[in-house]
């Protein structure tokens, strides 16, 4: 199985930045896509960021400019750097890897959720 192990989340003002972090571990074989979603109350879960194992990025049009998406192979980390926050990213972010462990086949994992508050 594999694990994704979130860290970064919090809360802070509008205009501030924060950075997301993401660690896959456990009986990896091979991690293809990355990538990051969030949903906010009430709301369906989104897609905000994705990259590749080649590094193609994909973004959410609402976070252009403003969002980047790296990531590490050789840690199977990806980041997410946040900047230039709004009231309206606020929710709980969701990290995702699309991979296969020594056990099983290609298949989507999700970690646990972050919370992402900004305040007005």
């Amino acid at each position: 199985q594999v694990q994704l192990v979130e860290s970064g989340g919090g809360l802070v003002q509008a205009g501030g930045s924060l950075r997301l972090s993401c660690a896959a571990s456990g009986n990896i074989f091979s991690i293809d896509d990355m990538g990051w979603y969030r949903q906010a109350p009430g709301k369906q879960r989104e897609l905000v960021a994705a990259i590749s194992r080649d590094g193609s990025t994909d973004y959410a049009d609402s976070v252009k400019g403003r969002f980047t998406i790296s990531r590490v192979n050789a840690k199977n980390t990806v980041y997410l750097q946040m900047n230039s926050l709004k009231p309206e990213d606020t929710a709980v972010y969701y990290c995702n890897a699309f991979g296969a462990s020594y056990s099983s086949s290609r298949r989507h994992y999700w970690g646990q959720g972050t919370q992402v508050t900004v305040s007005s």
